[in-house]
């Protein structure tokens, strides 16, 4: 590992960005709603009035978490007293746009934390690539998109910033560092999940044919790149140690951990399952042909994302300067949506929900 690969990753555009445009991971959240309402129905709750803990990794800015976290509240309070409290645990890396999601979770109509009282919000500035909670103390963990990101990135990729764009030692650097990842993801939070308390993750995903769905708009955004270190508007050095640290996994690489016998540690598989996920932005476009207004989407999409990580690896972004970093998001979108408006296609992508369960 050089230090020319330890760049900031995984971390949203912030000013509240990704919860305006990263509309994608809502329509997967969507389709995870019937499996989350299933595990809140089957994790043990003791008689007490000790407090129940929901953690949600990798909560980014809040907007996504808003559904699951009402549909969770709503199947819970029917089995606890109306007294006992409900701490509600947000988790992502210190970098985090925090401000946004403090005010979404006191502003925003549909914010669970406004529905009643005895339901305490709180936030956690750290990778969930570390313990953020105490063992044996989370009765329902809630990932939605966030497992995608890697701890680390492994390898450069030379000519493009995806693995499945690049070299078979690239993807087979990335594919080892997400088997790694995932199963110290697993781990983690097996030791903080109470007995009989249940995890759900909904990730990005591959289909059989190892497809995602992304390629076309990430092939779009790696010519940009091309073009914009062409043009003279950041150096090539910087060009090739841009590289994603995101992996979506196929079915089987979830499912890997539990081969032997359905568990992995304490944790036994209730649920994996891979759905096709369409993109809500092309009926618009079949409706109104407005191939920019499609376009645009797409790059906003792209950019609340992905920019960070790619532009931290920019001298004058890496230094601080907040105008460079602007100025670099605002030219790769400008060229995206030139580039995209001109071949308009649908992003259709694919989710995968996984169910665990923590017994003994």
């Amino acid at each position: 590992m050089t230090e020319q690969t330890m760049l900031p990753h995984g971390v949203m555009e912030g000013k509240g960005s990704y919860n305006k445009h990263a509309k994608l991971p809502g329509g997967g959240v969507a389709l995870a709603i019937q499996f989350l309402e299933e595990a809140m129905r089957k994790i043990s709750l003791d008689p007490g009035d000790q407090h129940v803990i929901i953690a949600d990794y990798g909560s980014s800015q809040g907007r996504n978490s808003l559904p699951p976290m009402q549909i969770a509240l709503r199947i819970l309070r029917p089995r606890i007293r109306p007294d006992r409290a409900v701490f509600v645990f947000h988790i992502d890396q210190p970098s985090n746009d925090f401000n946004s999601l403090f005010e979404v979770l006191s502003c925003d109509p549909e914010s669970y934390a406004l529905e009643g009282a005895n339901v305490f919000p709180c936030a956690i500035g750290r990778s969930f690539y570390e313990q953020v909670l105490p063992a044996d103390s989370v009765h329902l963990g809630w990932s939605s998109y966030a497992a995608v990101w890697l701890s680390r990135i492994p390898s450069l990729i030379p000519g493009h910033f995806i693995p499945f764009r690049g070299a078979a030692t690239a993807r087979a650097a990335f594919a080892k560092q997400a088997t790694e990842d995932w199963e110290f993801f697993l781990t983690l939070r097996e030791r903080e999940l109470r007995s009989g308390g249940r995890l759900v993750v909904v990730l990005p995903g591959r289909n059989d044919e190892g497809l995602t769905g992304f390629e076309n708009l990430m092939d779009h955004a790696n010519a940009v790149l091309g073009e914009m270190v062409g043009d003279g508007e950041f150096q090539a050095e910087e060009r090739e140690r841009m590289v994603l640290a995101t992996y979506p996994r196929q079915k089987s690489e979830l499912l890997a951990p539990f081969d032997r016998n359905g568990r992995f540690r304490n944790l036994k598989l209730e649920h994996c399952e891979l759905a096709p996920l369409p993109d809500t932005a092309w009926p618009d476009y079949e409706r109104h042909g407005n191939s920019e207004a499609l376009a645009t989407k797409h790059a906003l999409f792209f950019r609340s994302v992905f920019m960070p990580s790619l532009a931290s690896t920019l001298t004058l972004v890496r230094a601080g300067d907040s105008e460079a970093l602007h100025a670099f998001a605002d030219r790769l979108q400008k060229r995206m949506i030139r580039r995209m408006a001109s071949e308009p296609t649908p992003i259709n992508s694919f989710v995968q929900t996984i169910v665990l369960a923590k017994c003994g």
